[in-house]
């Protein structure tokens, strides 16, 4: 979380006893129930901040500061969270770096929540730089304008859609399942060997324009996930092209194709399957004690990737549009989550989180993303630069 001035720990440290502390799930420990057959359960428990909240001390004068943070987040992905406390720490390093004048880092245990949620969490901490009352907004999804077609021409597409969706559906359970029993994604310079997420991971964030997105957007009358997911499958194209190619980056060396016939390369997209729990709901559960739904509810989409080269880049964008457009109509993501949930009652969370990591480790890569607030905002009165969510482990 990069700030745009410096940061100062005693503020954070006054306020989060009034904001995230007061959500259960930041003061409990996970405890083994005796009376459900050894599973675990949540117990409120006193917070110490000062074992949560870290502040090391740095030198004003690094001469890389961007390589520093990349180095300490990386050796925080060596260790894991201590068991004894809630399962979150705060590190707050007053490290100027090229966007920001200070960056903080939350650790957060996944059993806390989903991203959906954790993300929502977050941002019911902030308010709005110009008015330090009000909470951020949210876009919301619009309506799209349904075709003022006759009577049969409703039904006919109604019936057309359903079939799709039925179709569509029943193919892609069958893929998950496929995946989760056999099915595995070509070997790939992307993939790690067996245990990798037992090893450190290297975080790298980037900063992109949302105008040039939005520019590529509007010229081809399509989303802002198509042209992510174009630019993403444009730039592993030319990567594992490279790659494949003895890393040669002499001029013209790019432009042949050392790219294999067929290779299958999948995204686990993971998906919130229910509305968002609004930042509004999630600001009442710490201010008020409200309720709003929490917990991990997660389903999976399987998306192909087109690793190929394009002679025309928007190629790409296409060929991302024609495959969002085909998973929009499944109901992938709600059956998914049912199997998983099933697998979970039926036989224990040590199958379910087996189940679940069979799925991840069969495909490459994970994609996802999260809308952000339409205003200029402030985590207790420090103004935000960025927030650059990631995971490991």
């Amino acid at each position: 979380m990069g700030c745009k001035t410096r940061i100062y720990p005693d503020v954070f440290k006054a306020n989060l006893g009034h904001t995230l502390l007061r959500h259960p799930r930041f003061s409990s420990l996970q405890v083994v129930d005796e009376r459900n057959k050894g599973g675990m359960k949540w117990v409120r428990t006193q917070v110490d901040l000062e074992k949560h909240v870290i502040v090391p001390k740095l030198d004003p004068n690094i001469d890389s500061p961007e390589k520093f943070l990349e180095d300490y987040i990386y050796n925080l992905s060596k260790t894991s969270i201590d068991e004894s406390q809630p399962l979150w720490d705060l590190h707050l390093l007053n490290l100027r770096t090229s966007e920001s004048e200070a960056v903080g880092v939350f650790r957060i245990h996944h059993s806390l929540g989903d991203g959906t949620s954790l993300m929502s969490l977050l941002l019911a901490c902030t308010r709005q730089m110009n008015d330090p009352l009000a909470l951020p907004t949210v876009p919301i999804k619009k309506q799209e304008k349904k075709n003022d077609h006759t009577w049969f021409w409703r039904i006919t597409s109604m019936f057309w859609s359903s079939f799709q969706v039925f179709l569509n559906t029943v193919v892609d359970v069958f893929m998950f399942i496929a995946t989760a029993l056999f099915l595995k994604d070509t070997q790939n310079p992307l993939k790690g060997p067996p245990g990798v997420e037992f090893t450190p991971r290297r975080i790298v964030y980037r900063t992109v324009s949302l105008d040039d997105i939005k520019l590529v957007k509007n010229a081809m009358n399509t989303t802002i996930n198509d042209v992510a997911l174009g630019i993403t499958q444009a730039g592993l194209s030319r990567y594992i092209n490279r790659i494949y190619g003895g890393n040669n980056k002499a001029e013209g060396a790019i432009e042949i194709d050392n790219l294999p016939k067929k290779i299958r390369l999948r995204s686990t997209l993971l998906i919130n399957i229910r509305p968002s729990a609004g930042i509004q709901a999630l600001a009442d559960i710490m201010e008020k004690d409200g309720e709003a739904k929490w917990g991990n509810w997660i389903g999976y989409v399987l998306l192909p990737f087109t690793i190929a080269r394009r002679d025309d880049p928007l190629d790409y964008v296409r060929d991302a549009k024609a495959t969002i457009d085909r998973k929009k109509r499944s109901l992938e993501a709600i059956f998914t989550f049912s199997i998983a949930e099933l697998a979970l009652k039926l036989f224990g969370v040590k199958t379910a989180s087996a189940f679940s990591h069979r799925i991840l480790s069969r495909t490459t890569v994970c994609f996802s993303n999260l809308v952000g607030p339409l205003e200029e905002i402030g985590f207790y009165g420090h103004p935000m630069a960025f927030l650059a969510p990631s995971s490991y482990g």
